[in-house]
C-alpha cells in the first residue's frame, strides 16, 4: 500500500524523477502512482483513493471494510469515498452519506467509517446473498458482535436501501470463514433445515478446545464443513481430514462433506444428506 505514491510529494521530496514516473510507474488517479507490474488489492484501490481526494475523504463501504481487514473482497472492484466535495474519477465511487461522529473512525490514520457503519452500508447497497456474504466476512474479521450492526440500522429508519439491509442482516453470521461457508449455509436455510450454528467447538478429554466445525446442530451432533480444493487434491490434508472425522466420530459427530464442485453443480444433493443426518438423529422437521 505505502509503494503508492502522490507524484508531486515524491518529486518535490527527491524520491523520484520525472523519468522514473513515466518509465517505473503507472497513474492510477491524477498525482497518484503505483509502480509497473504491482497486483492492486482492494486496500491499495483504497487508499489509492483516498490519496487522490487529498487525504480529506471517508472511506466507505468495501474500501472501509478492506481497511477494516475483511478478506474475500474483488480486487478489481472501485474504491468508495464519501465525505468528499472531489470530482468524478474513473475507479472511484462516491456517496453522499450523513455520518455521525460515532461512526468515523481511524484506521492506520485514515478516516473510514466503522466497522458497524461499514455493514449497515454494504447491507444496503449491495444485492441478496452478496451483501450477506460481505458483512459475514467483516464481522469474521473484526469479531463485532450482529447487534451493534443492528444498532447502526435502528439509527437510520428512513436510509435508502433500508429493506435491502434488514433482509441481508436477518441472514448475517460472522462465524463464516468463507464465501463458501455462507453460501452452504443459506441454502440449508432456504431450503427449510433449521438454522445452523457456525465455528461449533469440539473438546477433547480433557476439555480443551482443539477442533471446530464449520457449521451445525450441536443438539444432534450433526455438522456440515465445506471443503475447499486443497482437502481433496494435497495428501496431507487429506490425511489430516482422516484423522479430524475419525475424531469427531469418537466424539458422537456425523459430519456432511460439501465440496465446491457439489455446491455449484448439486446443492439439491447437499440438503438431501443434510436432511437425511439430521433425521436419522431425531430432527423431525417443521
Amino acid at each position: 500500500m505505502q509503494d503508492i505514491i502522490v507524484g508531486s510529494e515524491a518529486l518535490a521530496g527527491g524520491r523520484v524523477t520525472r523519468n522514473d514516473l513515466r518509465r517505473r510507474y503507472v497513474k492510477l488517479h491524477h498525482n497518484v502512482y503505483a509502480p509497473q507490474g504491482m497486483a492492486l488489492s482492494a486496500r491499495d484501490r483504497a487508499y489509492a483513493a483516498w490519496l487522490w481526494s487529498q487525504r480529506k475523504a471517508t472511506l466507505a463501504g468495501l474500501s472501509a471494510a478492506a481497511m477494516h481487514g475483511s478478506r474475500w473482497l474483488p480486487a478489481d472492484g472501485p474504491a468508495e469515498l464519501t465525505r468528499t466535495r472531489c470530482g468524478k474519477a474513473p475507479g472511484v465511487q462516491i456517496h453522499r452519506d450523513t455520518l455521525f461522529d460515532d461512526e468515523v473512525c481511524l484506521v492506520q490514520s485514515i478516516d473510514c467509517t466503522t466497522v458497524a457503519r461499514t455493514a449497515f452500508d454494504i447491507g444496503r447497497r449491495l444485492p441478496g446473498d452478496e451483501a450477506v456474504i460481505r458483512i459475514d466476512a467483516l464481522l469474521n474479521a473484526t469479531r463485532l458482535p450482529l447487534a451493534e450492526v443492528s444498532r447502526i440500522g435502528a439509527r437510520h429508519p428512513g436510509a435508502r436501501g433500508i429493506r435491502s439491509f434488514r433482509a441481508a442482516i436477518g441472514l448475517v453470521d460472522g462465524g463464516a470463514e468463507s464465501p463458501q461457508e455462507t453460501r452452504v449455509r443459506l441454502l440449508l436455510m432456504r431450503k427449510g433445515l433449521p438454522r445452523p450454528d457456525t465455528q461449533i467447538p469440539v473438546v477433547n478429554d480433557y476439555g480443551r478446545v482443539v477442533r471446530r466445525i464449520d457449521m451445525g446442530w450441536p443438539q444432534f451432533c450433526v455438522g456440515v464443513e465445506y471443503d475447499g480444493e486443497q482437502h481433496w487434491t494435497d495428501p496431507a490434508a487429506h490425511a489430516e481430514d482422516i484423522t479430524r472425522l475419525e475424531f469427531l466420530a469418537a466424539r458422537g459427530w456425523l459430519i456432511v462433506r460439501v465440496s465446491a464442485r457439489q455446491l455449484r453443480y448439486e446443492p439439491d444433493d447437499i440438503v438431501r444428506r443434510t436432511l437425511h443426518a439430521l433425521t436419522q438423529r431425531g430432527w423431525v422437521g417443521r
